[in-house]
């Protein structure tokens, strides 16, 4: 195994998606640290590239970015064919996160701010992994 290889947790994969830098860091930082692959993308059309890369496990996904925002990307996921089954969590500042979570077909929710372990929580709940 070489040094790359032992750098990369083990676990399941889950695409953030968020114009954000340091939410996206943060994000990607906690899960990394619970043994989480994590992939990233800054908006909608470098979350559908990564998923055509390595489909995830599940999607934390932002709905208000430049390029293509989050109600976007995800019609254009549930149109291809085997990625609309990928779970996806919406991640809001939206004042009605849950109509918002229902407008893309979302699993689940989190409003920011959000803690950490509401994050975790929701990743392992709605994605059945355990990491």
């Amino acid at each position: 195994m070489n040094a790359a290889e032992l750098a990369i947790p083990p676990g399941p994969l889950v695409l953030v998606v968020d114009d954000d830098p340091d939410i996206l860091d943060a994000i990607c930082d906690v899960l990394h640290s619970e043994n989480y692959r994590v992939a990233r993308a800054r908006h909608g059309v470098e979350a559908l590239e990564r998923v055509t890369d390595e489909r995830p496990s599940i999607i934390l996904l932002d709905l208000m970015m430049p390029v293509m925002d989050g109600v976007t990307f995800a019609q254009a996921l549930h149109a291809r064919d085997g990625d609309d089954r990928i779970p996806i969590i919406v991640i809001s500042a939206d004042g009605n996160p849950q109509k918002a979570a229902a407008a893309v077909g979302a699993r689940g929710f989190l409003a920011k701010p959000f803690d950490i372990e509401s994050l975790l929580s929701q990743v392992a709940a709605v994605s059945g992994l355990k990491h």
